[in-house]
């Protein structure tokens, strides 16, 4: 834990120790907020639920905590585009606590619609930590909602990706479609904030190729971090399928495993991504 400045009601700042917690955002058609707070709470780490109104009437304070989480949904119903409603209600009420958020030693995670909210925030790239558009989410290829399982793979060695070779998991976005110009992705590329990409179940890559890139995303990207490596924002959702039995091929995995007299593991390879950030507060 690290110690973080707080202003009391006398005005006089102290130094507390803020707890490893992590505030998962909440709000009107957000609704991946339990499986979030269940999965991180599996790998170690308390969670609140909080909506977004309560945060803008300071019931709760955003610096009290140390992850903070914009989880899947359809906020606000996308009406404005997918997360720009609910973008602009961060942005117009609580840009100033997310800065500072920021300016500590704190993690942001955004997911599907997450990564929605924080591209329009331009919390990714953020280059230099100038927080403007230089991303979006378009809509899918096909031009459906886009329900099914992917595989993905971590790009570049990060806090988020370390010790993980795959994650198998389920997309539900319509507007997945990441876009960038040339310049934009070659930065990426440079600066190493691909996160995760799109790939086959052998792991090579998907080259753009449907079903396994699901939505047309330029160079199968699923996931980028910011500049400085403490915003992850992706696609899909690897706390819908915390569980073993939640991987689409489970029983071949078990069969597999029983004859080779191995153990059957209880939880799928994806929590590895929350037990990292667990790691990285202790």
């Amino acid at each position: 834990m690290n110690p973080t400045a707080t202003r009391h009601a006398s005005g006089q700042k102290e130094q507390e120790l803020i707890p490893d917690k992590a505030l998962i955002m909440s709000g009107y058609g957000i609704n991946s907020e339990i499986e979030t707070r269940e999965v991180l709470l599996r790998a170690g780490m308390d969670a609140d639920i909080i909506h977004i109104n309560d945060l803008i009437d300071r019931k709760y304070r955003m610096c009290d905590y140390r992850l903070l989480v914009f989880p899947g949904g359809f906020s606000y119903g996308d009406d404005t585009g997918a997360g720009n409603a609910y973008a602009n209600r961060v942005r117009n009420n609580l840009w100033n606590d997310v800065t500072e958020f920021l300016e500590e030693d704190n993690l942001v995670l955004g997911i599907c619609n997450g990564f929605q909210i924080l591209a329009n925030l331009g919390l990714v790239p953020a280059f230099n930590k100038q927080y403007k558009r230089d991303i979006a989410l378009m809509p899918n290829r096909k031009g459906v909602l886009e329900c099914r399982y992917v595989t993905i793979k971590p790009a570049s060695e990060t806090l988020w990706t370390k010790g993980i070779e795959r994650i198998v998991c389920p997309v539900s976005h319509g507007e997945g479609n990441f876009s960038c110009s040339k310049e934009v992705l070659t930065e990426l590329r440079s600066q190493k904030m691909i996160a995760f990409t799109y790939c086959r179940e052998n792991l090579k890559p998907a080259d753009g190729e449907y079903p396994y890139n699901p939505n047309g995303s330029v160079a199968d990207i699923a996931g980028i971090t910011s500049a400085d490596g403490k915003v992850l924002a992706m696609m899909p959702h690897p706390e819908r399928a915390m569980e073993f039995v939640n991987e689409y091929d489970w029983p071949l995995q078990k069969e597999r495993l029983r004859r080779q007299q191995q153990p059957i593991p209880t939880e799928s390879m994806n929590m590895k991504l929350f037990r990292n950030i667990v790691e990285y507060f202790r």
